[in-house]
């Protein structure tokens, strides 16, 4: 079957469930493990209420303790699935397949990843994705560095663009062809400003500017002309009044609100952004940083997602890795089903 087949689905298409991959005590995790597993425990508790919870325990003894943990938490446990893989990190979105349809069938894409490489390939020989093929692709792409429409459409940061390509030996238009070959995209759109003060994504797409419709791009905005990203965040504005829809037409753009300055207990910036949310089954579920910015970011996701409860997740011990909520977390469409716990 030809690659050109496939179709990458929109986030807001139907899920059958949500990957995650959780913590332990000898992995970065370790000082504030009770806090990011409190913060897991609520995200897999609200996708149980729509749909089927994949976990990732590095063995079955931690697999018995989330059970316990979730079992506390009144977690529908029907609804979640365990599997004993070894794991470094809990950076899903990094690491977990990225699912496309060929023909009306799923395939799993496995991209190579600087961490926890393995993951998905082991999760896959378990059965954990049923009988879904799955591809092993030579290309460095974390799954937070794209972002689709579901309709053609790729959103990219020039800085993953140019870095995959480097270490895949290959030219950018080279890249974007065999993007579009993987994920039946014909118009890859890049941005080359925003990145944020302290991101360890270097400069993942989902951490500025999301897709919220076919005609509507959701961003990290900044009111603060005396921050140091304001030039940056200002630029990255304009390029993306600039894009244009399929049809000719500006895209509606939605400014996300600009958080405080918050720093790690090192001192480092934190990179706090509204635009790392994670679309669920009816859901929407947002990273708020007990911010007075948190219930405006709410309210403006709330108007761009008009039939889904928009839920705020206390993010704070999640951006203290350099990271938010979207990437903890990947999303399983449908049609692909999924096997049997197997921790």
């Amino acid at each position: 079957m030809s690659e050109s087949t496939a179709g990458l689905p929109a986030e807001w298409a139907p899920q059958v469930g949500v990957m995650l991959t959780w913590p332990h005590e000898d992995s970065a995790w370790r000082a504030q493990l009770g806090a990011i597993e409190r913060v897991l425990v609520r995200i897999a508790a609200e996708v149980a209420r729509r749909e089927a919870v994949v976990i990732c325990c590095r063995n079955a003894a931690l697999g018995r303790r989330v059970r316990g943990l979730l079992r506390a938490a009144e977690v529908e446990l029907a609804r979640v699935h365990l599997h004993a893989v070894p794991s470094a990190d809990i950076w899903t979105r990094d690491h977990g397949p990225i699912t496309v349809v060929r023909s009306g069938w799923p395939q799993l894409l496995d991209f190579t990843s600087e961490v926890d490489d393995e993951v998905s390939g082991r999760l896959h020989a378990l059965g954990a994705f049923d009988a879904a093929p799955m591809t092993r692709v030579g290309v460095a792409l974390a799954g937070g560095s794209v972002e689709t429409d579901g309709a053609g459409t790729l959103l990219i940061t020039r800085p993953c663009l140019v870095a995959a390509a480097a270490r895949g030996g290959v030219t950018e238009a080279g890249l974007c062809d065999r993007l579009g070959a993987l994920f039946g995209v014909d118009r890859v759109l890049q941005l080359g400003e925003g990145l944020l003060e302290g991101d360890d994504t270097a400069g993942h797409i989902d951490m500025v500017a999301r897709f919220a419709n076919v005609t509507t791009i959701c961003y990290q905005s900044c009111d603060d002309p005396a921050d140091p990203r304001w030039t940056s965040l200002q630029a990255m504005a304009a390029e993306l009044a600039a894009l244009r829809r399929r049809s000719g037409e500006p895209y509606r753009l939605v400014p996300l609100p600009w958080p405080r300055a918050r720093c790690s207990l090192g001192g480092q910036r934190l990179p706090l952004s509204y635009a790392n949310f994670l679309i669920l089954n009816n859901a929407v579920l947002v990273p708020t940083y007990d911010d007075p910015a948190d219930a405006r970011a709410i309210a403006s996701l709330t108007r761009c997602f008009p039939g889904r409860e928009v839920l705020g997740i206390d993010c704070r011990a999640v951006v203290e890795q350099q990271g938010s909520l979207h990437g903890l977390t990947m999303q399983l469409p449908l049609p692909l089903s999924l096997g049997p716990d197997t921790a």
